[in-house]
């Protein structure tokens, strides 16, 4: 039966909830996966099509389940998200400022490798996923867009 194991990565991670819950899990994220190089990122699967992300509660082990549209923030370390990159193209990067449905505001950075053409703030935020990575210095808070009700371009 082991032979039939998937290897994953276990990812400490700090959930907001809608209703604004907050909960201290460990996600799993696979070794590789299609698309870019590496193991899953938080954002493969947050943004992934599963309603349901199995975690694992720091505080009682027990086994839950999250559902990916009620979670408002996933807080994680700096290796967790790392920026898009591609070995000829440099990332876009802006600082903004989001505030969310709650009045919440979270400042931090967009980075981002989209084609020229199509490379302005209005379409990365656009691109059909439904969260936002926003990095900082102690790590990544992916947002849901659901939420997010205005995105300020801030100056550095």
């Amino acid at each position: 039966m082991s032979d039939l194991t998937v290897p994953k990565r276990r990812l400490p991670v700090t959930v907001t909830l809608a209703g604004g819950m907050r909960r201290e899990v460990i996600l799993f994220l696979a070794e590789g996966v299609s698309g870019h190089e590496g193991g899953e990122r938080l954002s493969d699967l947050l943004n992934g099509g599963s309603d349901f992300i199995p975690a694992l509660e720091v505080e009682t082990h027990a086994m839950t389940f999250l559902n990916r549209a009620a979670v408002l923030i996933a807080e994680a370390g700096p290796l967790a998200e790392r920026p898009a990159s591609d070995a000829l193209s440099l990332p876009v990067e802006h600082e903004v400022e989001l505030t969310l449905a709650d009045g919440r505001a979270l400042r931090g950075g967009l980075s981002y490798v989209l084609p020229p053409d199509h490379a302005r703030v209005a379409d990365y935020l656009n691109d059909g996923t439904p969260f936002l990575p926003l990095h900082g210095d102690a790590g990544v808070q992916l947002v849901n867009k659901l939420h997010v009700t205005r995105v300020v371009l801030v100056e550095r």
